[in-house]
């Protein structure tokens, strides 16, 4: 297996583990009377992370911002493995994904402004230099 690869294998894991640690403090905020329905807006009267603590809800926001990265990631390393363009740059870009989107988490959670931000643009910058190696 290519390190880019690996890396998106991990960057998998991390996003299972993204999604359990928004979904076990909402089960515990909300009660499984509310996460196990079927959720109609006619019961529930609000969405469903507006009614969970502000860190939960920031948790789940991150969670949704890694499914939209991790788009773009698997698509970058989908081309750099298939046009066989693995170098160690494509293998560092790959490895910098996944570190900034596992800093990402806390600081998202915790509101730690700029770094939440910088953490992103980096894992960004990271996915379009692999799409750019790829390229060349």
């Amino acid at each position: 297996m290519t390190p880019e690869l690996t890396a998106l294998t991990l960057a998998a894991i991390l996003q299972i583990g993204q999604i359990v640690l928004m979904a076990v403090p909402a089960n515990l905020e909300l009660g499984t009377g509310k996460t196990l329905s079927p959720r109609d807006p006619d019961r529930l009267k609000k969405p469903l992370m507006e009614q969970v603590s502000r860190r939960t809800a920031r948790l789940h926001r991150a969670m949704n911002n890694h499914f939209e990265g991790l788009i773009l990631f698997s698509i970058a390393v989908l081309v750099v493995t298939l046009a066989e363009k693995s170098t160690p740059f494509t293998a560092a870009c790959a490895y910098t994904y996944l570190v900034a989107r596992v800093l990402y988490v806390p600081a998202y959670a915790f509101g730690w402004v700029p770094w939440r931000s910088l953490f992103w643009a980096v894992g960004l910058l990271a996915t379009l230099l692999l799409l750019v190696a790829a390229l060349l």
